[in-house]
């Protein structure tokens, strides 16, 4: 508990409405959880382009394979059941994996780190670009996802623990960029490969990553060991409880459920009892972080299911193909590339909660837009998903520098750690939930006023939940950090202080 007020100065720091106030706890935060850039200003920048061309292929990596399902599945004589470890497995492996680096840069350099996780990211997609039948292929995906995890994980640590405050929102949001590009140009690359070629050809392309290496641990900072051990049993009954709740959720399986929960409770008591746990229980106990959570997995649940159901919607209403579909939701992509940068400098600038506010202001807009033309042209579609991927965007940078601003330093490995694989099991449940919702129900009226009749009534309707769901991230968001801010701020002018 005692880590708390640094917490809360740290946000009042980020809020940007607090003057001179801010700078001067954003001075406190810096000297308590954060470390000066340890490499000069070209390399740092050649850094950075060199890791959002590595996020470009871990991030594709995730969603490519999903265009290339029915070519494995009729490659191997697989039920789609099957086929579809291709990507379930892997998706299990890749958020546990980001947890494990986060806790592992805690105490070993991110140049090994990096590497190990490249070379397990090559020696996979060889293995699956060379395979003979579907055990070899998913084997491939496992050892592939195993290094992959590393990227995101340590892309946004790098900026935390290698550039100054000031600087950091700026690179976060070049990162969030490069991660808003790759996941809407996955689906188009996948779908021209395994189109032109051949599905085994999308393993191929994930080797091109490995060519980084020499320049990433040549630009990357000496660092030294830290002490500490690694809690194998905490990560394995963590592993085993997220594999359990993800299976539980896609497949709506009560025993597996009910498995991943025993196995999350033996975890709890596994970090509580432990001298060296796999999650250092202080972090749940910062009230800032655990709100980010929160937030966190509303926003990205929210947003995965619009990425999830408009590609649906398009087919089911609006007839598109494959490729069509990846045209339409291509321009939203390139915006979240262009702007999202932008939303990293102005939380740089005036704080990060104006730029979280934005963000969802964004992401409203673009939901309760998508609910009004569901079944329109397609290129009124397109348009609002901009607003939604852009607000992400916006939302990633800004939300990522204030929880690491809430955390010390010992323990923002882990923290962004969790941080990521809080959205993956976002991401996990809204999927099966919206899966559930598209299977079951039957068009009908539209609760909005404005929308379509017919097909299109039910699509309309998923979007306005969702930007319910926005609207109320929002409100926790005033609640929890931008009001106390406020009040932190109106109290400190009133003493003179």
């Amino acid at each position: 508990m005692e880590k708390e007020p640094a917490s809360q100065t740290a946000a009042l720091a980020e809020s940007g409405t607090a003057g001179s106030t801010a700078s001067a706890a954003g001075s406190t935060a810096s000297a308590a959880g954060s470390t000066a850039p340890a490499a000069d200003d070209g390399s740092a920048n050649k850094l950075v382009r060199l890791l959002c061309l590595i996020l470009l292929f871990s991030v594709m990596n995730v969603t490519m394979f999903n265009i290339a399902l029915p070519d494995i599945s009729r490659a191997f004589s697989l039920l789609p059941s099957e086929a579809g470890w291709v990507v379930t497995g892997y998706s299990i492996i890749y958020a546990v994996g980001s947890l494990t680096y986060g806790k592992l840069a805690d105490n070993f350099p991110l140049r090994r780190l990096l590497t190990v996780g490249l070379l397990l990211f090559a020696g996979g997609s060889i293995l699956g670009f060379l395979s003979q039948n579907y055990a070899m292929v998913l084997a491939a995906r496992f050892i592939q996802s195993a290094g992959a995890s590393s990227i995101p994980a340590l892309a946004t640590l790098i900026p935390i623990r290698l550039f100054a405050p000031e600087s950091r929102g700026r690179v976060l949001g070049i990162i969030a960029s490069a991660i808003a590009f790759a996941s809407g140009v996955g689906p188009i690359v996948g779908g021209f490969v395994s189109g032109w070629l051949d599905w085994r050809f999308l393993f191929l392309l994930s080797v091109c990553p490995l060519a980084t290496l020499p320049f990433l641990r040549k630009w990357l900072p000496r660092e030294d060991l830290r002490p500490g051990r690694f809690d194998f049993l905490g990560a394995a009954l963590l592993t085993g409880a997220m594999a359990a709740a993800m299976l539980a959720i896609t497949r709506w399986n009560g025993l597996l459920l009910a498995a991943g929960a025993v196995l999350l409770a033996l975890f709890v008591i596994r970090i509580r009892s432990s001298r060296h746990p796999f999650v250092q229980p202080g972090v749940f106990r910062n009230a800032g972080f655990r709100s980010g959570l929160a937030i966190g997995f509303l926003t990205f649940g929210s947003s995965f299911a619009v990425t999830f159901l408009t590609p649906i919607m398009l087919s089911a209403v609006s007839g598109a193909s494959t490729a069509e579909i990846g045209l339409i939701l291509f321009p939203a992509a390139m915006s979240a590339a262009l702007l999202g940068r932008y939303g990293g400098r102005m939380a740089d600038r005036k704080g990060s909660l104006p730029v979280i506010v934005s963000a969802f202001i964004l992401l409203t807009a673009g939901m309760l837009a998508l609910s009004t033309f569901s079944g329109h042209a397609v290129w009124i579609v397109s348009l609002c998903l901009i607003f939604c991927n852009v607000g992400v965007s916006f939302y990633q940078a800004s939300m990522t520098k204030l929880l690491a601003s809430t955390l010390p330093t010992e323990q923002t490995g882990v923290g962004m750690g969790i941080v990521t694989l809080t959205n993956f099991m976002s991401g996990a449940v809204t999927g099966a939930v919206v899966s559930k919702i598209v299977d079951g129900a039957e068009a009908g009226s539209p609760i909005n006023p404005l929308a379509l009749e017919g097909t299109s009534a039910l699509f309309s309707n998923v979007y306005l939940g969702l930007g319910a769901v926005a609207l109320l991230s929002l409100t926790l968001v005033y609640f929890v950090f931008v009001r106390p801010a406020k009040a932190a701020a109106s109290a400190t002018i009133g003493t003179g202080a």
